[in-house]
């Protein structure tokens, strides 16, 4: 029940940043067959200033749709879409796709609201739409990460993950960018207004101080995506908001108290050192829920000496609390 955000692509992401040594440049003949097209360019300055575009603060993004930057229009300007573009069922703000070029090549897009863009003060590239463009090519060339930064601390922005081996990714990437960036300064589709869903509430705000200051005296907590908020290291804590199928019990997850109107489970990690507990908020879409989880970690806890469960359990209630109301 535990959801992987996308950790493994976070650490090849910091190993490509570590490793490349060149930029995305422009199109490199013979290895693309991208229609002719006006592609932004990869140079320039994107600033350092405070990102003030109310366009594009969290609370403007989160009830973003996301599969509408993979509209047939964006991706006709890449070659020909392979299907329909397909919506996480596991995430509000992301959505994927394939496209085949004129060559014959797939490029599998993905696109991200909210996402960590990493390397954002010495990948910046230009600027998009009035905001900062960063891009993160791997080291292979094969894949790029192009994004447009919407915030700095932390640095989150809408990014498109290419991976189109044989092509130019980063150029693919930035002819994504583009629209989509013009997207959302003008009126972008949204997720239908629901009373009570935790789609446009603020994780970092739906836990009291006082019951974070009771763990971690005195730390603030960090958004980590549009829907996810994290205090402290180690240790740390965490809230999100997802979709998913209901938790159930079983596989490791037990049933735990915390004082809402819904079941809640708790699945302690095989190390002993973090546990997570979660419950339905009410229904998404589907046979889906949106999800409340509640973690807490501490690498340093030794087995038999804590129960990290008892901790996530015991700030989990306080979160409930906090909640929107249907």
């Amino acid at each position: 029940m535990a959801h992987d955000l996308k950790l493994g692509r976070l650490f090849a992401l910091v190993v490509a940043g570590v490793l490349v040594l060149t930029a995305c440049g422009g199109p490199q003949l013979g290895k693309e067959n991208l229609p002719r097209t006006t592609v932004p360019s990869a140079s320039g300055d994107g600033g350092s200033g405070p990102i003030t575009d109310a366009s594009v603060t969290a609370a403007a993004l989160r009830p973003v749709l996301p599969c509408q930057f993979l509209d047939n229009t964006a991706l006709s300007a890449l070659g020909t879409p392979e299907g329909e573009p397909s919506a996480s069922s596991v995430r509000f703000d992301e959505c994927s796709t394939k496209v085949r070029d004129a060559g014959g090549k797939e490029l599998s897009v993905d696109v991200q609201l909210g996402a960590i863009v990493l390397f954002a003060s010495d990948k910046t590239t230009g600027q998009v739409g009035g905001l900062p463009q960063v891009e993160v090519p791997d080291t292979t060339g094969g894949s790029c990460e192009v994004s447009a930064l919407t915030s700095r601390d932390p640095s989150l922005g809408i990014a498109f993950e290419i991976d189109y081996p044989g092509g130019d990714p980063c150029r693919a990437g930035r002819t994504l960018l583009a629209p989509a960036v013009d997207k959302l300064h003008n009126s972008p589709q949204k997720y239908p207004d629901v009373k009570g869903s935790v789609l446009t509430a603020d994780a970092c705000a739906v836990l009291d101080q006082s019951a974070v200051d009771a763990v971690l005296k005195g730390t603030k907590g960090g958004a980590t995506g549009l829907h996810s908020c994290q205090w402290g290291d180690s240790p740390n804590i965490t809230v999100m908001f997802f979709p998913a199928l209901p938790p159930l019990e079983g596989d490791g997850w037990l049933k735990a108290d915390v004082g809402g109107a819904n079941q809640a489970y708790a699945k302690k990690s095989s190390a002993g050192t973090d546990c997570k507990v979660e419950w339905q908020h009410r229904p998404w879409q589907g046979d889906h829920v949106e999800v409340v989880q509640v973690g807490f970690t501490d690498y340093d806890l030794k087995p038999g000496t804590g129960d990290p469960c008892s901790t996530a359990t015991t700030l989990a209630k306080s979160v409930v609390g906090n909640l929107p109301r249907p």
